[in-house]
Parts: C-alpha cells; sequence; structure tokens
C-alpha cells in the first residue's frame, strides 16, 4: 500500500510542476512562449480629467489624460511596488499640458542615464508615451 501512496505522491508532484512551468496558448495549438496569443489583444482603457491635486493613474493600460489647466499633474505609482507594470499614456487635450511625475524613483528617457522629476506632455513633445517600470524608475519611449 505504500508504494501506491508514493507512486501517487510522485505522480502529482510531476503533474504540480509540469503546470507551474506550462506554456498557454491562445488560438494556438503549439505555444511558444508563456503566453502566446494568436489574435488581436484589448487592454482596459481609462479616461483621467486633471484637477487641483495630483490625479494618481493606478488603473488600466491606455490612459488619456485629459488636463483641465496647463501643468495639471498626473502620478504613476511607486516603481518599486509594480516592476514590469506598464502604461500607454495620451494627453489627449489640444490646449493644456498634462505633467507627469511618479510617487517615488524617476523618469528616464529610453536609452538615458539622467532621469527627471517630472516630464510634460504636450502637442509635438511626449504627446503619447509609453512606461515601464523596471523596479526602482520609469524608463518612457516616444
Amino acid at each position: 500500500m505504500n508504494t501506491v501512496k508514493r507512486a501517487f505522491f510522485i505522480a502529482c508532484c510531476c503533474f504540480a510542476f509540469n503546470s507551474i512551468s506550462a506554456q498557454v496558448g491562445i488560438n494556438t495549438i503549439l505555444p511558444m512562449s508563456t503566453l502566446d496569443v494568436n489574435g488581436n489583444l484589448s487592454v482596459k482603457v481609462v479616461n483621467l480629467n486633471g484637477s487641483a491635486v495630483a490625479t494618481p493613474i493606478d488603473d488600466g493600460i491606455y490612459i488619456s489624460l485629459n488636463p483641465l489647466a496647463n501643468d495639471q499633474v498626473f502620478n504613476l505609482p511607486n516603481p518599486t511596488t509594480y516592476p514590469g507594470r506598464t502604461y500607454i499614456l495620451r494627453n489627449v487635450n489640444n490646449t493644456h499640458t498634462a505633467a507627469l511625475t511618479t510617487s517615488a524613483g524617476l523618469l528616464f528617457p529610453k536609452g538615458s542615464t539622467t532621469g527627471s522629476a517630472i516630464i510634460y506632455m504636450y502637442e509635438n513633445n511626449n504627446r503619447t508615451i509609453f512606461v515601464m517600470s523596471d523596479g526602482f524608475n520609469w524608463t518612457y519611449f516616444n
């Protein structure tokens, strides 16, 4: 009886290990990555209006920022709390500048070692940016 229990335990462990390291495919038979999507992808869209105090960015992937006055602040979360988190941010207001800050760390342009505490998003300058947390700071691409 102990042999049957031991064999069952080993089989369960092997099954658990395989499911932990499994790959998931959506609309594909042989996934080549941890998540392999063969088709379209939709992400959560959020609209944020500026206010007199910094507006937190804490939900969604594609975020439309609408500053109601110049230099209204939109604040990214702490990058150490959310390593790997990504956002696509767009200033949808044609007349007002959005100011982007973070509650910790700095904002680094792609390919630079010089970060800043604030960046401005306006027509022809960072109108749409992609930001990603590296676990310490945010890197942005425009």
